[in-house]
C-alpha cells in the first residue's frame, strides 16, 4: 500500500517537473486603464522615475525602501534604483524610450529576492479626452520561477493586481489635477 502510494506520487512529482518544464519561457503581463486625462497630462508622471512615487502601487509596499536616482532628470536615461524588505527586494529601472506623449518603455532589473531582466512598457492611446493607459511586462522565467509561479503564486494576478493599483492611483492623480 505505501509503495503504491509513493509510487504514484513520484509519478505526480515527474509529470508535474516535465509540465513545468515545457511551458514557455516567456511572460507577459498587461493592464489597461482609460483615464479621463489626456496623454500630455499624463505623460510627465510616467516619464520621471521622481514622480513614481505619487502613484506607483509598488512605492507603499515598504516605506523604509532606500531609493536612489541617477542619470537624466527624466526621459531617456533616467535611472532609478531601490532597495527595500522581502517583499519589494532589490533592483534598478532605465528608461530606454521615450517618446512624447505616447510611449514610455523601461528596463527592469531584478537582484533581489530573484534575478531579473524585463521590459516595462507604458502606452499611451487618446481616446477623445480620454487616454488608454496600457502597461506591459514582459520578460523571461527560468525554469525555478515557473515552478514557482505554478505551486506557489500567480505572477498574473500577483503583479497585474498591483499594476491595477498603480494605474487607478495614476487615475486618480491625473484625474484630480485636470480638475483644479
Amino acid at each position: 500500500m505505501i509503495d503504491t502510494l509513493l509510487i504514484i506520487v513520484l509519478v505526480v512529482v515527474v509529470f508535474l517537473l516535465i509540465y513545468v518544464a515545457i511551458k514557455p519561457d516567456q511572460f507577459e503581463i498587461q493592464r489597461k486603464l482609460s483615464i479621463n486625462a489626456l496623454p500630455e497630462r499624463l505623460f510627465p508622471l510616467i516619464n520621471d522615475f521622481h514622480n513614481m512615487n505619487t502613484w506607483s502601487a509598488w512605492e507603499t509596499v515598504d516605506p523604509e525602501m532606500k531609493r536612489s536616482f541617477s542619470g537624466e532628470s527624466s526621459g531617456l536615461g533616467a535611472q532609478y534604483a531601490w532597495e527595500g524588505n522581502k517583499q519589494i527586494g532589490q533592483g534598478s529601472m532605465e528608461i530606454i524610450e521615450s517618446i512624447p506623449p505616447s510611449k514610455v518603455a523601461f528596463s527592469l532589473d531584478f537582484i533581489k529576492p530573484f534575478v531579473g531582466h524585463n521590459i516595462v512598457e507604458f502606452t499611451l492611446d487618446p481616446v477623445g479626452e480620454n487616454t488608454i493607459v496600457t502597461q506591459t511586462m514582459r520578460g523571461r522565467n527560468a525554469y525555478l520561477p515557473k515552478l514557482m509561479c505554478l505551486i506557489f503564486f500567480n505572477q498574473d494576478k500577483m503583479i497585474g493586481g498591483m499594476f491595477e493599483k498603480g494605474l487607478n492611483n495614476l487615475k486618480e492623480i491625473a484625474e484630480q489635477s485636470g480638475s483644479e
